[in-house]
């Protein structure tokens, strides 16, 4: 580990003499590849340096501690290495986390996708409920969100919504939300006061850029017609909603929340890139799929992951044995903890695959 670590303090050393070149300075290009580099690099070295610079002062006090034979004094050295003995580890599993191997996607926006599954009306709302607790997320972390389609009901429930988030690190943090949300509550419908459970499906797409998925023209057929609202009226008269299908794949996207057609296919396009990107990625990484399947789990959308209990007022992680009696701040967008304990999990899972 120290090896690896010791090159890459150098190769951050050499970025950190390239960034000052005149000639980098003058190409954007180059300047904007080696700054995302050095930043890329910036908290291992940093670990590094401490660790090091701990080492060193840990030598010290040994030294000291042998020569010593003031008895109070030696009380205080022997203080002084258990402190620095116990930075020593903490950095250590700090800098072997930061090593592990980073998902090429965790830097990237996301597309998500909410569908209402069992449950009938409830599951509906209770995915509208899911739409405005990742929405809230979203704001609290200064992320953008971005509704791409939706399709409600007459009572306020969603029985899908697409949208997408834009921000440093939304994969990273979201990507564990793939599967299978259950509630379990008394339905604002019921009248017998029952608690049911209903579920809902949420998807989570790494966006594909242009030039990673190249879509043929020829593969796609294009329909636009008028988009329509809840109960079906008429939203608008024009032909502005866009629906596009992949004929290779068979893959369908909608999208009508635009007022322009333009920006719909644009939209659609951006759905439909990230979802060909997601199968490309399952059909050539099928040992990385079966890699990535750890406790946390493989991101399956029908794994069920979660349990939201009103009457209880909990939630309930089933991958990480996780229970937090904190309903509501939960479904207000504070997912830190659940996110925190998910990305540690992960992270703990992987490192013991590289011991």
């Amino acid at each position: 580990m120290l090896e690896k670590l010791a090159s890459i303090e150098a190769k951050y050393e050499e970025l950190t003499e390239l960034l000052g070149q005149p000639e980098v300075i003058a190409d954007q290009s180059r300047l904007q590849k080696y700054a995302k580099a050095h930043s890329d690099l910036s908290e291992i070295v940093s670990k590094y340096r401490n660790y090091k610079d701990t080492l060193q002062q840990l030598e010290d006090t040994r030294t000291m501690l042998r020569e010593e034979t003031d008895e109070e004094f030696r009380q205080m050295l022997l203080d002084e290495e258990r402190s620095l003995q116990d930075k020593k580890t903490s950095l250590e599993k700090e800098m072997q986390v930061l090593l592990l191997p980073r998902d090429p996607n965790d830097d990237k926006n996301v597309i998500m996708e909410i569908r209402a599954g069992t449950g009938g009306e409830e599951a509906a709302l209770f995915a509208g409920d899911l739409f405005r607790m990742y929405c809230r997320y979203a704001e609290n972390q200064g992320w953008k969100v971005d509704v791409m389609d939706s399709n409600d009901t007459d009572i306020g429930g969603i029985k899908e919504v697409i949208f997408g988030v834009e921000g440093p690190g939304a994969y990273s943090k979201l990507k564990f939300e793939s599967g299978v949300h259950r509630v379990q509550r008394i339905p604002s419908t019921e009248s017998g006061g029952r608690i049911h459970t209903s579920a809902a499906t949420v998807a989570v797409l790494p966006e594909a850029e242009e030039v990673e998925i190249d879509i043929d023209a020829n593969d796609l057929r294009v329909d636009v017609y008028c988009s329509s609202g809840p109960g079906g009226q008429s939203v608008n008269t024009t032909q502005s909603a866009v629906r596009i299908t992949h004929i290779p794949t068979g893959l369908v996207v909608t999208c009508q929340d635009e007022k322009s057609q333009h920006k719909n296919k644009a939209k659609a396009m951006r759905v439909l890139r990230s979802r060909l990107k997601e199968i490309m990625e399952a059909e050539q990484n099928a040992e990385m799929a079966g890699t990535r399947k750890s406790q946390v789990g493989s991101g399956d959308r029908s794994e069920r992951i979660r349990t939201y209990n009103f009457p209880q007022g909990r939630v309930s992680d089933h991958r990480i044995n996780l229970t937090l009696h904190k309903l509501d701040t939960i479904l207000q967008g504070n997912l830190d903890e659940i996110i925190q304990a998910l990305i540690a999990n992960d992270q703990a899972e992987r490192l013991k695959k590289v011991d």
